[in-house]
């Protein structure tokens, strides 16, 4: 049985209507929950998040035109149906312009409501994936270069402000361009799926952040771990890829902590980088298959 994560919440001032409404939407596959008028239905919304709101037009206290304003304004991504009276006291565009998706009129027919869901969760699926698609890497599915940019900044600005550790590791393949030269650009991608399942494999899934930065190069923001923990992230992925097939290449990790040097956030951010990246030359230089720390080297200090 697939369960769902879809929500609604049904809204309407008689009873009756709000109860076969809900007996509707349950019936459809969706969770479904009941407020009788606007003021309860803006408390159950700051609450408890819902996908899709079916509200009445004509309800005493606030009306569903002013429901549909004040829902679009503070929450944007909720998607409304608007259900008109019997007499169709209200056009198509009077509740479209205030911000309702969809309108419907009473006596509502289940089949027509279910289309209008179906229609509805289509279009949020696909906007979803599109969003996927623009900040996802399309070779590896990790996070790409551009969400790096955008959530770096962020992770690195709630860091500073709540005081709180942040570290990134930089990872980079040994030897990629001589394997990519002998067995042909497919193999280099295999190469390139294969470390993005490592690095999957090797960090928290609800904390830290994965992406690929360029070419062969990978990263991975860590925050809120000590200094050791944070190397202990970068040893298992590079132990875990030599675990691998692909034993003519290697990694080198660079290492860095994020330091609060009184400097706007977008520059703490960039000289991260620089310092993951300092770290990154320095395993280089030293032969590969290495993780060096930034502040391992004395003249970094």
């Amino acid at each position: 049985m697939k369960v769902t994560c879809r929500r609604v919440l049904v809204v309407d001032d008689e009873i009756e209507i709000r109860n076969l409404m809900k007996e509707f939407v349950e019936h459809f596959g969706y969770e479904a929950e009941t407020a009788a008028d606007g003021r309860e239905a803006l408390e159950l919304v700051g609450r408890r998040p819902f996908d899709i709101i079916i509200t009445d037009i004509q309800m005493p206290d606030i009306s569903g035109l002013d429901l549909i304003d004040n829902i679009k304004k503070s929450y944007p991504d909720i998607e409304l149906i608007a259900v008109t009276g019997y007499n169709m006291e209200y056009r198509y565009t009077d509740v479209i312009n205030v911000g309702a998706t969809d309108f419907i009129t009473k006596p509502v027919d289940a089949n027509e409501l279910h289309a209008k869901i179906l229609r509805i969760f289509r279009e949020l699926d696909l906007r979803a994936e599109l969003r996927r698609l623009t900040v996802r890497d399309a070779l590896t599915d990790l996070y790409n270069r551009r969400f790096f940019d955008e959530r770096g900044k962020e992770e690195v600005a709630r860091a500073l402000r709540q005081k709180f550790s942040l570290f990134l590791i930089l990872i980079d393949i040994d030897k990629f361009k001589p394997f990519n030269d002998r067995f042909g650009h497919q193999a280099g991608d295999d190469v390139l799926r294969f470390l993005a399942e490592v690095i999957s494999c090797s960090i928290r899934k609800d904390m830290d952040i994965s992406f690929r930065y360029g070419g062969d190069e990978f990263g991975v923001l860590v925050p809120q771990v000590a200094a050791e923990q944070a190397r202990g992230v970068a040893e298992r992925i590079r132990k875990k890829y030599l675990k691998g097939k692909y034993n003519a290449t290697s990694l080198s990790l660079g290492l860095a902590q994020l330091e609060d040097d009184g400097m706007e956030h977008d520059n703490h951010f960039y000289l991260l980088i620089k310092r993951a990246d300092d770290a990154l030359y320095s395993a280089k230089k030293q032969g590969g298959n290495l993780v060096t720390f930034y502040s391992d080297n004395p003249s970094n200090e």
